[in-house]
């Protein structure tokens, strides 16, 4: 969806950084600014800065900085859109309708009614729960150890063992039967007519990350088949690409999540403090499944149930995992098949070494593939290891392969040096990786030096929203052209646009970027870590050697770039060089 930048700015602007910040984070007011213990990592001393005047805050711990935007975006996990639609609703500011073709929008008024019907649903089941006729399923989660606090707040609730109990209730709403059929409440067929698809179990709302119900999950309440039965995929439903209790994990704060198999495990955890659980909804984790992690968390922990199928599970998970660029570790349960049973038996501290004694998931890869050799012969020991050097050359990483290796050379007794030319000869043997290709020294140099220009642009864009008498004198030295980087010159022409307009408003030329990973990277702009300097002459040299730096580059970029028969572009390069001239002796005063 897109919005206009004027709605952005009026979205901003009437939702004041320190109040919304205020419902997330206790700020005390010091000086002109509000500081409070920062939300994105542990500290102590409170470090995080919330300006009233600027719009902004920033951690001085972790670096975390932006507008009340990004704030939303980071604290929720919201896109872009879903913060400002966030803070619209906030402010009482209505989005305008976006026109959609005929069959888009008869496809969005029907996952409004989907959701709308699935919503009605929860809260029947929920009701039922608490009737006389679901005091066996209410009985049923009792024993399993779930108090009421937490049965309210997963929502649970009991389909009783009428099969058309719901249908009925959804159809004196005013549901048709079209309708409930596309939620996946009901089925119909010729020889039943219609009848609920939940009927005698006892029921798990599934929720999307914002909470709103979108399936769900039912455990039989005795011994028909199947045990566990969920909803199928619809418009709104697609278990490929959602996890049990996202909702509440995605606002756990943790650095990462606990994947578990089943809907009580993940319920278990919760209840003992562990609120970062989450669970795929009854199939194997899927590369949606790890698209949907990495956007929260870059590690998980697996607590997939003890047994065979469990196992395979884990490792069927592992490289997938990966893939999509998060780390996995292994949490075994023994003596215990799952957490629920863990916690109930063990309880949640031991739980928690179990976590801190997790297995690197490669690791346990490994460990499985042992059984399949016989480690005490020389011939098998030899095999598994001409095995484990096939996998070790799916790392593609130089550095992360050879700390790889490294583990395994100590896990297994064996030479660093001969397992790494091993991996290196069967990588060329199969073909699944070139030969290592070193840089040249000169261009890793080149690279460091690249590096360094950057940070430079990024520090200066950062000292530019300091003063307007700095940005008087920068300019004089330094054009929004000079940044190289696309995005750097992009800001650097708003804020030069500001400056000469004499309104400089940083959170505001955050609105102009609405991709999610450029709105987060124009944040950081504003907040580049500047290496502290205790006196203002340091200061001062500081800021001159970064506008050199700065206008250095720029002008060996514009050489190597310039069209020989350009000669506007020439005379203004002769012009640019002219000016380096004068630079070293540039003095910058800091008030």
């Amino acid at each position: 969806m897109y919005f206009s930048e004027e709605l952005i700015e009026e979205i901003r602007l009437k939702n004041d950084i320190v109040d919304v910040i205020s419902g997330y984070v206790k700020l005390q007011k010091k000086g002109s600014s509000y500081f409070g213990l920062c939300p994105f990592h542990n500290e102590k001393s409170p470090s995080f800065s919330v300006s009233r005047s600027k719009q902004m805050y920033y951690c001085f711990g972790c670096g975390a900085g932006g507008n009340v935007i990004t704030f939303v975006m980071e604290y929720e996990n919201y896109s872009f859109v879903e913060a400002v639609k966030m803070l619209a609703e906030r402010a009482g500011v209505e989005i305008p309708e976006v026109e959609y073709s005929k069959e888009a929008k008869e496809r969005a008024d029907l996952k409004a009614t989907l959701l709308e019907v699935n919503k009605l649903a929860a809260k029947y089941f929920y009701a039922q729960l608490k009737t006389e006729q679901g005091k066996f399923a209410h009985s049923y989660l009792t024993r399993r150890g779930l108090s009421e606090e937490t049965i309210t707040a997963f929502g649970l609730g009991y389909s009783n063992k009428y099969s058309d109990d719901l249908y009925k209730y959804l159809k004196l709403k005013g549901y048709k039967d079209d309708i409930l059929a596309k939620a996946g409440l009901i089925s119909i067929n010729e020889k039943n007519g219609v009848y609920d698809k939940f009927w005698n179990r006892v029921m798990f709302p599934i929720m999307d990350a914002n909470s709103r119900v979108i399936g769900f999950g039912g455990r039989v309440m005795g011994d028909g088949e199947p045990k566990y039965l969920n909803s199928p995929e619809t418009e709104v439903f697609d278990k490929s690409r959602n996890l049990y209790g996202l909702n509440r994990a995605r606002t756990s704060r943790k650095s990462y999540f606990l994947i578990c198999e089943g809907y009580m495990d993940v319920i278990a955890l919760h209840q003992a403090g562990f609120t970062n659980a989450v669970a795929s909804l009854g199939t194997a984790l899927t590369t949606g499944h790890a698209s949907l992690i990495k956007r929260y968390v870059n590690e998980v922990y697996l607590t997939y149930d003890s047994d065979e199928a469990g196992t395979k599970a884990a490792l069927r998970a592992i490289p997938i995992l990966k893939e999509a660029g998060v780390t996995a570790k292994i949490i075994r349960m023994e003596p215990y098949k799952d957490p629920d049973e863990f916690i109930k038996n063990l309880g949640a501290e031991a739980f928690e070494e179990r976590i801190n004694k997790a297995r690197n998931g490669f690791l346990f890869s490994l460990e499985i593939l042992e059984r399949d050799y016989d480690m005490n012969s020389p011939e098998g020991k030899t095999d598994f290891m001409k095995e484990t050097a096939k996998r070790l050359t799916q790392f593609e990483e130089e550095i992360e392969r050879n700390n790889y290796i490294e583990a395994v050379a100590e896990k297994y007794r064996v030479g660093y040096e001969n397992l790494r030319k091993l991996v290196a000869k069967t990588a060329i043997n199969t073909g699944l990786a070139k030969p290592v290709e070193r840089p040249k020294q000169a261009a890793g140099r080149e690279r460091s030096k690249e590096d360094g220009n950057l940070q430079s642009q990024k520090i200066l864009l950062t000292w530019l929203i300091e003063s307007e008498k700095l940005f008087g004198q920068i300019k004089k030295y330094i054009t929004p052209n000079d940044f190289t980087k696309e995005l750097y010159r992009t800001v650097a022409e708003l804020l030069y646009e500001q400056y000469e307009s004499g309104q400089l408003n940083p959170a505001k030329v955050m609105n102009h970027f609405t991709d999610e990973e450029e709105h987060r990277e124009v944040a950081s702009l504003f907040h580049t870590r500047i290496q502290r300097l205790d006196t203002k002459a340091e200061q001062e040299k500081a800021l001159k050697e970064t506008i050199i730096r700065v206008k250095n580059h720029s002008v060996n970029e514009a050489t190597k770039n310039l069209d020989p028969t350009d000669i506007l572009g020439l005379q203004r390069l002769m012009e640019a060089k002219r000016s380096l001239q004068d630079l070293p002796r540039l003095h910058i005063s800091i008030d």
